[in-house]
């Protein structure tokens, strides 16, 4: 290609051009710069110095002198939600969404910061209705999202189903939950009067499926138990003892973790078709295995009901001599002071090698029990909050499966 000496004209006209639009630009920026109002450049150094307070006031005064800055109204809603103060968080973005000349995108992102709003302010209808309003933009996944948070707080099995099952036509990923939320539905079904049995049977497959899904990203012991339990229920409402036995059997060998949960109906299934004795062996077997409070209990109480003390006290002090634990001599000395409440006698002159000879059990229980109330609690790992009862969901944080089967003292 033959080169031409006019193209070196091109050189000097090009670099011309560019430095005139960059002193336009230059000039533009400093005629904006000058036109903001010096609150402006309050309100961000405050912001810098983390210094929220003193921000919001510096950008009040902004916007009353530019009211029709959309930027600088988000900025301050999201400043006051920060702060709690959500009846202004939401008269900013009514606000924005009063004005007509507010363009799509804005009205959008005002529309969804106000669903947050009302969400936060636990107006659970507005909010409700201001994530459907969003429901089809750029904040979809986020609002079906939200959606789902709500309807588990009202617990709205049925709609928090539908509107997972949303969320995974938008994005592909687990929802752990879902399975939970399956489970609570067929509880429903079985408390209700009279029980929806097919409904609940249904649920529990949709449930099962879920897990399978589930599985992909790792085990869930919780959410297997929990269905595995409630099969068993099922089948008791229809007069199925032996399924009943066959599914809280199941978790001893799924989730061995759980055994204290189903040690006692699995214990009563076994009674009622006449096995009373091959259920206690199951149970004290696996206690052997895999240790528990609960399943301690349940032994111990089996034993000194259907085999007498010696046996129970035989038990006890080889589980308690490997597994030192208070809540466990709580457990046996209260089982004690009951069966001396029947016999009508007292604790002290037994017979059949006595553990504790003229002891008086009821203040060693007293003492010990003061102790151990602490200890007899379950512990949300995510948020710490303790209850005596167990829990699939956290009522503290609302996290699922973050309470262990095992009790305070258990995991020190």
């Amino acid at each position: 290609m033959d080169f031409e000496p006019w193209w070196l004209i091109l050189v000097p006209v090009l670099f011309g051009l560019g430095w005139i639009a960059a002193r336009v630009d230059f000039r533009q920026m400093l005629s904006e710069t000058r036109t903001l109002p010096d609150s402006y450049f309050k309100g961000l150094n405050f912001l810098l110095n983390e210094e929220p307070d003193r921000a919001i006031d510096a950008f009040v005064e902004v916007a009353k002198l530019d009211p029709e800055t959309s930027e600088l109204h988000f900025a301050l809603g999201s400043l006051f939600r920060r702060r709690g103060e959500m009846e202004r968080a939401i008269r900013v973005h009514q606000s924005l969404l009063a004005r007509t000349d507010l363009p799509v995108e804005d009205r959008e992102n005002a529309q969804f910061e106000l669903a947050q709003d009302f969400l936060k302010a636990g107006m659970l209808d507005r909010a409700e209705q201001g994530f459907q309003a969003v429901q089809h933009t750029r904040h979809a996944v986020d609002a079906v999202r939200a959606l789902i948070r709500i309807y588990e707080s009202e617990h709205d099995w049925a709609r928090a189903i539908e509107t997972v099952n949303q969320l995974r036509a938008l994005v592909d990923e687990p929802v752990p939950q879902l399975v939970h939320y399956q489970c609570e539905q067929a509880t429903a079904l079985l408390d209700a009067l009279p029980a929806d049995l097919a409904g609940a049977a249904r649920a529990l497959e949709a449930a099962d499926n879920a897990l399978i899904q589930l599985r992909k990203a790792g085990p869930s012991e919780a959410a297997e138990t929990r269905i595995l339990m409630l099969r068993a229920r099922l089948a008791a409402a229809q007069g199925n003892p032996e399924g009943q036995r066959a599914q809280l059997q199941e978790v001893l060998s799924t989730a061995p973790e759980y055994a204290g949960l189903v040690a006692q109906p699995l214990l009563e299934c076994y009674e009622s078709i006449g096995q009373s004795d091959q259920g206690l062996d199951l149970l004290r077997a696996h206690y052997l295995r895999t240790p528990t409070l609960d399943t301690f209990n349940v032994v111990f109480r089996a034993l000194r009901a259907q085999q007498g003390y010696l046996p129970a006290w035989t038990f006890a002090r080889e589980a308690l001599r490997a597994h030192p634990s208070l809540l466990g001599l709580d457990r046996l000395l209260e089982v004690e002071l009951m069966h001396a409440d029947k016999a009508g006698g007292e604790t002290s002159g037994r017979r059949e090698g006595e553990l504790v000879p003229g002891a008086d059990l009821g203040l060693l229980r007293s003492m010990i029990h003061k102790h151990t109330q602490r200890l007899d609690r379950y512990a949300c790992r995510q948020c710490g909050f303790e209850a005596r009862h167990f829990y699939w969901q956290c009522p503290g944080c609302n996290a699922w499966e973050t309470y262990s089967p095992r009790r305070l003292e258990e995991l020190k």
